[in-house]
C-alpha cells in the first residue's frame, strides 16, 4: 500500500472525521437516534479503515489486543456496574432514577453511562473480531 499515497491522505483526513461523527452519536443518543452500539460501530469503522490502508500490524500498534481485550472488559464492567450501583441505592437493577437526587437528572446519567459501555464493548468486540479474521493465513 506504500505507492497508494491518495488513499493514504484521504484516510487520515476522514478517519478524525469518522471518530468524531461516532462520539456525536454516542453522545447524542439519549436525545434522537444512536447510541452505544451505532457509535460502537462506527468508531470500529475508523479502525478498520486505518487497518485496511495502513496494513494490519501498524494497526496493532495503534490498538494493542491488550487494549482490545481491556475494552471489551470494561464496557460490560461498566454496564454491570450501572445495574448494581442502582442496587446498592435501593432501587432495581438498572433503575437509574435512583443514581442522582432528582430522578430525571439519575436517567439521564443512567442511560449516558450503560451507553458509553455499550459503545466501548461493541468498538472492542468489532475491531478485535476484523483483527481475528484479517490476521488468517491464506
Amino acid at each position: 500500500m506504500r505507492h497508494h499515497i491518495v488513499l493514504r491522505v484521504v484516510a487520515k483526513l476522514l478517519i478524525p472525521l469518522i471518530l468524531l461523527f461516532a462520539l456525536y452519536v454516542q453522545f447524542h443518543g439519549d436525545y434522537g437516534p444512536g447510541g452505544g452500539f451505532q457509535a460502537g460501530v462506527i468508531f470500529a469503522a475508523a479502525f478498520i479503515l486505518y487497518a485496511i490502508i495502513f496494513g494490519l500490524e501498524s494497526a496493532r500498534l495503534v490498538v494493542p489486543p491488550t487494549i482490545i481485550r481491556a475494552g471489551v472488559a470494561l464496557g460490560v464492567l461498566l454496564y454491570a456496574g450501572v445495574g448494581v450501583a442502582s442496587l446498592l441505592l435501593g432501587g432495581t437493577f438498572l433503575d437509574y432514577s435512583v443514581l442522582a437526587h432528582d430522578p430525571l437528572h439519575g436517567q439521564h446519567y443512567g442511560i449516558l453511562l450503560v451507553e458509553l459501555g455499550v459503545g466501548i464493548t461493541v468498538a472492542s468486540v468489532m475491531i478485535a473480531i476484523f483483527f481475528t479474521f484479517a490476521g488468517r493465513s491464506r
